[in-house]
């Protein structure tokens, strides 16, 4: 059976809609927001603002892009939660008018889970999939069983993400917002000099609060006058201790678990050091790896597209009740 499905994502500060057509994205269009990096960080109410100006343009680009009318769509699709309460209202409110006007169904859709079946996009992985999906606001590990709808996770961040930790860390260092991606490029530039204390947290969990109060009190004892000598070496242990922490659990879940596949998934999935070690443990373990494109791997619709197309063939509607969650 056939499926066209128009998506919306507006979780934080990316303005996105994407359209597909069974499993095959036709437009992946996204507006990114550069204001906030003035700030330092997202700034909620400036980011909701910023959405409805965009969403309208973003969705008339995608049509015009994928060569279809509203009016063939099966359904609209549109990210529930988690994120910020007035940047999903809108694309919540938006997607219900659509819905409303062409008498079509609502899909709702979780973004966390619509980072793991990313991975659905251009491939299907082998199940039961383990992935480790690593973004700003959440860290977790997920196994996919005989459905890519029917998953579970098995463990998670009991306080920061991995990625609040790298944004964390680059504004200690006084690097421009967003500082992931600034970290990752420097410490290509860079060796692992410095060592940071690993969390001791049972089981597949994860935390990083106690990671960036080390490197905060790391960076008050070294010489300031040092800090941009030095600057691509820490930026190397920062990056090196954090992914370890990940690889560490993933490892550990994958000979435990013993999933036939593995992947990584969200925003910080296209960390290079990352994505290399993810490769590297499964091409140890002989086991399929997969890593989505960079423009799924951070906030974007397609990824919504793909979930509203499971969703849909079991017909899991919403009804225009349904109302955005933050976490």
């Amino acid at each position: 059976m056939e499926f066209l499905i128009l998506a919306i994502e507006t979780s934080c500060d990316d303005t996105s809609v994407a359209v597909i057509h069974n499993q095959k994205i036709l437009a992946n269009v996204v507006s990114s927001q550069l204001d906030h990096s003035q700030y330092g960080g997202v700034i909620p109410e400036l980011a909701s603002r910023k959405h409805l100006v965009n969403i309208q343009l973003v969705i008339e680009e995608a049509i015009k892009k994928s060569g279809i009318t509203l009016i063939d769509l099966d359904a609209i699709a549109f990210t529930q939660g988690p994120g910020l309460l007035g940047s999903l209202l809108v694309g919540v409110n938006y997607a219900k008018g659509l819905s409303m006007a062409l008498q079509k169904p609502l899909i709702a859709v979780n973004h966390m889970e619509a980072h793991i079946l990313a991975h659905w996009i251009d491939h299907a992985p082998e199940l039961p999939f383990l992935c480790l999906t690593v973004s700003g606001g959440h860290t977790s590990l997920t196994m996919v069983q005989e459905h890519p709808l029917n998953h579970q996770i098995i463990g998670q961040t009991l306080d920061d993400a991995a990625g609040e930790a790298f944004d964390k860390v680059a504004k200690l260092l006084n690097l421009p917002y967003p500082g992931g991606p600034l970290i990752d490029k420097l410490a290509q530039k860079g060796q692992p000099h410095f060592s940071f204390p690993k969390p001791q947290i049972p089981d597949y969990q994860f935390s990083f609060s106690g990671f960036k109060t080390a490197v905060k009190n790391f960076l008050k004892d070294f010489p300031t006058e040092k800090i941009q000598e030095e600057l691509p070496n820490i930026c190397a242990s920062v990056q090196h201790a954090i992914v370890n922490i990940l690889i560490e659990r993933l490892e550990k879940a994958i000979k435990n678990l013993r999933p036939k596949s593995i992947g990584i998934a969200g925003g910080v999935s296209a960390n290079s050091l990352l994505r290399t070690k993810t490769l590297e443990i499964g091409k140890r373990l002989g086991l399929p790896t997969y890593i989505p494109k960079f423009e799924y791997c951070t906030d974007n619709a397609a990824m919504i597209a793909i979930t509203a197309h499971y969703k849909l063939e079991k017909k899991e509607f919403s009804d225009l009740t349904v109302v955005p969650y933050t976490r």
